[in-house]
């Protein structure tokens, strides 16, 4: 066989092996109940329950956050961030969290937020100004 089929079949399979190990990584959302049931690596939406307490002590850990949030069917759990709190975390809108379950809590690895647009107000007088 001429060295250039082999090269070929060869980038086909690396091909092939990095489009299945992307197709694994899209997960859709789950539920903590969902979370407790897998016991893998799943991906959380919800909203901050800003009456619980928030605990991050950057002198003590800086990579312990604890908060509390409450998803999509309305189970509220803790949730454990192995990072730093986010600027801003207070203010988001909904939170994505993607973790294990660990016991009761949920042990995140990674966190997105959506904010509120800080252009919002900006927007609306430019829209009113057009009219």
């Amino acid at each position: 066989m001429k060295r250039i089929y082999l090269i070929g079949i060869l980038m086909i399979a690396v091909a092939i092996a990095l489009l299945v190990n992307a197709a694994g990584d899209t997960s859709t959302y789950a539920s903590f109940s969902d979370a407790s049931a897998k016991g893998k690596k799943v991906k959380i939406a919800g909203q901050l329950s800003k009456d619980k307490e928030m605990v991050y002590n950057p002198e003590k850990d800086p990579n312990f956050f604890s908060f509390y949030i409450k998803d999509t069917k309305g189970d509220e759990r803790q949730v454990i961030l192995l990072g730093a709190k986010p600027q801003d975390f207070e203010l988001s809108e909904q939170i994505v969290v993607t973790g294990e379950m660990k016991g009761d809590a949920f042990v995140a690895t990674e966190l997105l937020m959506k904010c509120p647009s800080k252009y919002k107000d900006e927007e609306i007088k430019i829209k009113g100004e057009a009219i």
